[in-house]
C-alpha cells in the first residue's frame, strides 16, 4: 500500500462508488443516453470492492455492462540500466493503493471474471534479489482485495475477454502509443465478434473524465492526508526562513526542503521545487535553483511535500537579508491583500472563476497605487493591462497530483465550489528586469499561495501554518541572521 496511505477499505469504497457509474454508464450507452452516471464519491455502491450485485448481467446472446481499463505505467529509464524511482499512474493508485508496475480492470457485466481485477508482476526470486520482494498474485487478492490476479503479461488476453461481455469500455489513455494501438486493435476484434452474437458495438469512452468527478471531492481520510501534507509542508517553509543566510545558493535551499519532507515522513517533494533568488523569481517554473542568493533580494520558495499520495502546494516568498526593501514592500502587501480577498471569498456555491477575478481586481489596483499601472481600474481590468504582471490563473486543483483531476468549467460555466473540493489560491506580481515599470521595482517576482478547503461553512486553509505576514517574516529573517 501507499506509505502512510489510506486503509484497504477505504480503496474499496472508491472502487465501489466507480463501480455504481459503470453500471449507470452501461445503461446509457445500451439506451443510447449520454453521460458518465458519476455518482458523488460518498457513495457506497454495491456490498464489496469486486463481485458484481446483479447490475449488468449478461447472457449468451447480448453484451452488456462495462469495463474500466487503466493499463500498465511503464519503468522509466534513468540512465543506461538504472531506473527512476517508479511511480504509479495515479488513477490506479487511487483506486488501489498500489504501488507497482499493474494494470486495472474494474467491471459490471455479470461474468464469471466480474469484479476487480489486477495484472501485476509474479514472483520471482531472482529478480526479487535485486530489485526486492514483489507483492505477486496471491499478494494482490490477499493485500489488495482483487477478486482476481494475473501475470501482467497476461493483461490483454485478459482484457478481451471483458470486452467480448461488455456494451461500454472506460479507457483511462496511455502515454506510450502502442499501448493506445493494442487497445483499439482489442475494440476492433472484439466489435468483429458482436453482429454473430446479435450485440452492438463496442461503446468507447475515456475514463479520466468520470474518475475526475470522483478525485475532485475530496473523502474523509483524504482530506485528513491533505491536512498532514500541508502542516509538514508549513514546517519545512518555516525552517528555512529560519536558517538561510545570505551567500547561500539556492540549491542548499532546496535541499534543507527536500530533508526536511523527507526526515518527517513524506515520501519527498510532491513537484519540482522552485528556488528563486532576485529576478529569477520572475520566471513561472525557475528550476534551475543554482544561482547565489544575495542579501537584499527576495527569495520566492514554490514547494510542497507528498504525504500518503496526497500533495501539498506552498509558495512563500521573503527577504534574503532582514528586511523587505520599501518596494518590495509595496508589491508584498499588495499580492497579500490579493490571497487574503480571494481565500475569503472560497465557500460553497462561488465559481473558481470568481476567485480569480477577487485576485485581479486587488493586484490591479494595487499596481494603479504603486504608479505601475495608469488608466481607471474598470479599465485596466477590462484592457488586462495588469496581464504583464500577473498573467496566470489564481487556482488550480490540488491531490495526488499538484495539478489535480477535475473540470474547471461544467456546462459552458465556471465550475462552482463544493464542500470538498480542495485548491489552491496563489496570486503573484512579476515584474522582470526589463519590465517597463520603475527601476526600483524591476526584477522582482513575488508570489504567495496556499491550499484551501471548501468546507461546509466556508473554507479551511491547509497551509496556515506557513507564515506570510510581513511582519512576521521580518521577525523570522532577523533572529535567523542574529544567530
Amino acid at each position: 500500500m501507499t506509505p502512510h496511505g489510506p486503509d484497504p477499505e477505504a480503496y474499496a469504497q472508491r472502487r465501489r462508488a466507480v463501480r455504481a457509474d459503470l453500471a449507470a454508464g452501461a445503461a446509457g450507452a445500451s439506451s443510447g443516453t449520454a453521460g458518465t452516471g458519476a455518482s458523488s464519491p460518498g457513495t457506497n455502491a454495491g456490498t464489496s470492492g469486486g463481485a458484481a450485485t446483479g447490475n449488468g448481467a449478461s447472457n449468451a446472446g447480448t453484451c452488456s455492462g462495462a469495463v474500466l481499463f487503466l493499463p500498465e505505467s511503464p519503468e522509466l529509464i534513468f540512465s543506461n540500466d538504472v531506473h527512476f524511482a517508479y511511480r504509479p499512474e495515479t488513477n490506479l493508485r487511487y483506486l488501489t493503493g498500489f504501488e507497482e508496475p499493474a494494470a486495472l480492470l474494474l467491471t459490471a457485466h455479470g461474468s464469471e471474471e466480474d469484479g476487480f481485477t489486477l495484472c501485476v508482476k509474479p514472483r520471482d526470486e531472482q529478480s526479487e534479489t535485486w530489485t526486492g520482494r514483489r507483492v505477486g498474485l496471491d499478494g494482490a487478492k490477499e493485500i489488495y482485495g482483487a477478486d482476481h490476479a494475473y501475470a501482467l503479461e497476461q493483461t490483454y488476453e485478459v482484457l478481451l475477454r471483458h470486452l467480448r461481455h461488455a456494451a461500454k469500455l472506460y479507457y483511462g489513455h496511455s502515454r506510450d502509443p502502442a499501448v493506445n494501438q493494442k487497445v483499439l486493435e482489442l475494440v476492433h476484434q472484439a466489435n468483429a465478434e458482436r453482429p454473430r452474437r446479435g450485440g452492438d458495438p463496442l461503446v468507447v469512452a475515456e475514463a479520466g473524465p468520470m474518475l475526475a468527478e470522483h478525485r475532485l471531492r475530496k473523502r474523509p481520510e483524504e482530506i485528513a492526508l491533505m491536512r498532514t501534507a500541508g502542516q509538514l509542508s508549513a514546517m519545512a517553509h518555516r525552517r528555512l526562513m529560519e536558517t538561510l543566510r545570505p551567500g547561500d545558493r539556492e540549491y542548499q535551499a532546496q535541499a534543507l526542503l527536500d530533508y526536511e519532507f523527507r526526515y518527517h515522513g513524506c515520501a519527498g517533494p510532491a513537484y519540482g521545487t522552485i528556488c528563486a533568488g532576485g529576478a529569477n523569481a520572475t520566471v513561472l517554473h525557475y528550476t534551475r535553483n543554482d544561482d547565489v542568493l544575495r542579501d537584499h533580494d527576495l527569495l520566492l520558495v514554490d514547494a510542497g511535500g507528498e504525504y500518503g499520495g496526497y500533495c501539498a502546494d506552498i509558495t512563500r516568498t521573503f527577504p534574503v537579508g532582514a528586511a523587505f526593501s520599501k518596494p518590495q514592500a509595496g508589491l508584498y502587501d499588495c499580492v497579500l491583500a490579493a490571497q487574503l480577498a480571494a481565500i475569503d471569498l472560497v465557500r460553497p456555491g462561488v465559481t473558481i472563476e470568481e476567485v480569480h477575478k477577487a485576485c485581479v481586481r486587488v493586484l490591479t489596483q494595487g499596481l494603479l497605487d504603486l504608479g505601475t499601472l495608469d488608466g481607471s481600474l474598470d479599465e485596466c481590468i477590462e484592457k488586462a493591462k495588469y496581464s504583464p504582471f500577473y498573467m496566470h490563473n489564481t487556482s488550480h486543483w490540488l491531490g495526488m497530483d499538484v495539478h489535480d483531476a477535475g473540470t474547471y468549467r461544467r456546462d459552458g460555466a465556471s465550475q462552482r465550489l463544493e464542500p470538498g473540493m480542495v485548491l489552491t489560491v496563489e496570486p503573484g506580481l512579476y515584474l522582470r528586469a526589463d519590465a517597463p515599470v520603475a527601476i526600483e521595482f524591476r526584477g522582482i517576482g513575488i508570489r504567495i499561495e496556499d491550499d484551501v478547503l471548501v468546507t461546509e461553512a466556508g473554507a479551511e486553509v491547509l497551509t496556515q501554518a506557513a507564515p506570510k505576514q510581513r511582519a512576521e517574516l521580518e521577525t523570522l529573517r532577523r533572529a535567523a541572521l542574529a544567530r
